[in-house]
């Protein structure tokens, strides 16, 4: 495993238990319906962030393969 892809390993599970936390206290503590409505953002967040930072560290990756440079 490459060293880009243990760090974001690491900033995904960080990421993840704070989106969690963040979506379960807007559920816990809202009132209506509607407020909990405000969770959907950072639940869809939560996945998104960390998949399009994977994204943009393999095409990182296969550019520097492209270039010719040792890409370890």
């Amino acid at each position: 495993m490459k060293l880009w892809q243990k760090l974001w390993l690491l900033f995904t599970l960080i990421w993840l238990v704070v989106a969690g936390l963040n979506v379960g206290t807007i559920i816990a503590f809202s009132e209506g319906e509607l407020e909990q409505q405000k969770a959907l953002l950072p639940l869809i967040l939560a996945f998104a962030v960390p998949a399009a930072l994977y994204a943009l560290g393999w095409l990182w990756q296969l550019f520097r393969r492209h270039r010719g440079e040792r890409a370890d």
